[in-house]
Formats: C-alpha cells, structure tokens, sequence
C-alpha cells in the first residue's frame, strides 16, 4: 500500500496512509466497509490517490467555544476544500491530547456541550458538507451509550467515520461489528514506535485511512520534531 501524507496546519491532527484494503486471510475477523459511497472516507481517499493528491483532514473540538461556532466552522472548513473532516467530541480525560485540545475540550464541557448535542448539530450540518466526517471520541462515552446505539445515532446524524485513540488492535472486534453493522468506516491508528508487523497489520484492518500519530507523546505545539 503506498503512504499518502496529510497536510497540517494548527490544531489538524491526521495523516492518512491512504485507503486500506481487508484480506480476507486477515486474523482479526472483520469485514470490508460496505459499499462505497461518494461522502464516505474510503471513496474520498481513493478518488486523491487516483488523482495523486494528498489529504487535507483538519480537527475541530466540538463545542469549542460553542456549537454555533462548530457548525460555522464546519462549514467554513468544508467551503475551503477539506478532503475529510475531523469532529472530536469533548471529553474530561483526553489521555492522548496535549494542553490546547485538552483545554478546548474542558471549555467546551463547561459550556454545557454534551454527546447528544454534538449528534444534533452535526444532524443538521452533515447534509451541507461535501466532505466526510469522521467523529473523534473516547471509548467511555461509546460503551455508556451502548455500541449498537452509539453507532446508529452518529451514522443517522451524517458520520461517516469513526475514531477511538485508546482503543488497541486487539480490542477493536466488537466496535468495528457495530460500525459495520451501522454502516460506518472505523479508523484505526499507529505510531512512530509501533513495530512493523504489527503496524501492517493495523493498515491491513483500518478503513478509509491510517491515522498515523506523527510524533511521541500527546498532541499541541512541539519545541523540537
């Protein structure tokens, strides 16, 4: 599979390895993402990769400082030709982000952004985008809501994607069940220190595309790279 990289800039997080294809022969069992569809992340990669483009995905906290800003920027960000947009739901122990998305994500919790009111803003911005979304969110708030449920509203609401950053490899059989069941595409992602076996086999059960994390340690302004 050749790598495709991600232009970033500010608060974008991703950098995509392009569309990921499942072996059948592959030891997690899981299925391919259903039928591609013009809006979903796969078939938004593979018409870059024809074209020998790069992926423009930039990162949003929801709620940050409001949801009307959320939904204006969303729609700013699809305006200035984002390829894939990420949406992260704020949440009060972001164990892989750094000072500036953890402080977002705590504002926007103090001004009273819940799941259920992301899934309503997005419910009424999705049909204005050309550009996919892929929620960005913890396993807690999935496993409260239950799986099946969590998956159906967010697909209902216009996601096309989905992304768990403290969920490992060998624990991502039962949510990719109930994405594939709701019809969403889960992304999964890798580091700079995951060995390469294990790193293939990521790339091999990732839909859309591989988040690949690009420095160690969590995310924010780096001194040194």
């Amino acid at each position: 599979m050749q790598a495709q990289l991600v232009s970033s800039r500010s608060t974008v997080r991703a950098f995509a390895l392009g569309r990921a294809r499942l072996p059948r022969s592959a030891r997690l069992n899981v299925v391919n993402a259903a039928a591609v569809s013009a809006k979903s992340v796969s078939g938004r990669m593979a018409d870059l990769k024809a074209q020998g483009k790069v992926a423009f995905i930039p990162f949003l906290v929801a709620g940050d400082p409001n949801l009307d800003t959320t939904a204006a920027a969303l729609k700013k960000l699809d305006e200035v030709g984002s390829d894939v947009i990420e949406l992260g739901v704020p949440y009060s122990d972001p164990l892989a982000d750094g000072a500036v998305i953890h402080t977002a994500a705590t504002r926007a919790l103090q001004h009273g952004t819940t799941l259920d009111r992301v899934i309503d803003m997005v419910a009424k911005v999705a049909p204005e985008l050309q550009a996919p979304l892929v929620l960005f969110t913890y396993y807690n708030p999935i496993i409260r809501r239950g799986m099946d449920k969590f998956c159906e509203q967010i697909k209902a609401a216009g996601v096309a994607g989905l992304l768990v950053p403290d969920l490992p490899l060998e624990e991502t059989v039962t949510i990719r069940a109930a994405c594939e069941r709701a019809g969403l595409e889960l992304v999964l992602l890798t580091t700079p220190t995951t060995p390469k076996a294990r790193m293939a086999e990521i790339a091999r059960a990732s839909q859309g595309f591989v988040y690949l994390v690009s420095v160690t340690g969590v995310t924010g302004v780096q001194e040194k790279v």
